[in-house]
């Protein structure tokens, strides 16, 4: 079955989404699947730098003290599938547009689902910034690749142009938030839904509609 996840690495609902769907795989582990994760910038408009998390938290959400009555929820949520998140260790807001770039140059590997954790991880639990090319380096190197040469791709200008037509494809689809999560290019499901929710959408494709959806 093929699954393409719609996702931004800085969205915590998308971290939460990746382990549901990964609950609901692991009752089906006799199902054959094929993930490929699909770039969506939350933030498209966001400088190359990124910018101070502060300043992030005032635009978006009028304030740290909003943001954290929000944040306080997500956290609830993420610790029920073992997400530890430390939104006080993020220091800034990065553009994402390299972060999805390796995703697709892991991708080429077959690493990139240990990419995109390595991305969750290093943004939500330690605070690290993912805007930032050394880091993703880094961050390709724990995930098995060859971190030096990950840091010369990003350099490049490779798949830019690539990431930009997904991000905007996707809009055209409708998808305005995310995760998204389509099967088999047939059905869609929006949001970090619970494992149990998954299910009948497996036997949908699989059984060519026999079952509820």
């Amino acid at each position: 079955m093929q699954i393409d996840i719609v996702s931004d690495v800085i969205c915590p609902w998308c971290f939460i989404g990746k382990r549901r769907l990964e609950r609901a795989l692991a009752q089906r582990p006799q199902m054959a699947v094929e993930v490929t994760w699909r770039p969506f910038q939350l933030n498209p408009d966001m400088p190359s730098e990124g910018m101070a998390r502060d300043a992030y938290l005032a635009a978006k959400f009028g304030g740290a003290a909003h943001a954290g009555r929000i944040y306080a929820t997500v956290a609830e949520a993420g610790a029920t599938v073992d997400i530890p998140f430390a939104f006080e260790r993020i220091r800034r807001t990065p553009n994402t547009r390299d972060a999805h770039r390796l995703i697709r140059y892991a991708a080429a590997s077959g690493e990139a689902d240990s990419v995109v954790e390595g991305l969750f991880r290093a943004y939500f639990i330690e605070g690290r910034d993912i805007g930032d090319r050394a880091t993703l380096g880094a961050i390709a190197g724990e995930a098995g690749l060859d971190g030096d040469a990950a840091r010369t791709w990003l350099e490049s200008t490779a798949d830019i142009d690539e990431v930009i037509a997904e991000d905007r494809s996707a809009r055209r689809l409708g998808i305005n938030a995310v995760p998204c999560f389509i099967f088999a290019r047939q059905y869609a499901v929006s949001g970090a839904q619970d494992p149990e929710f998954f299910l009948p959408v497996f036997d949908l494709v699989l059984n060519g509609g026999a079952a509820a959806s």
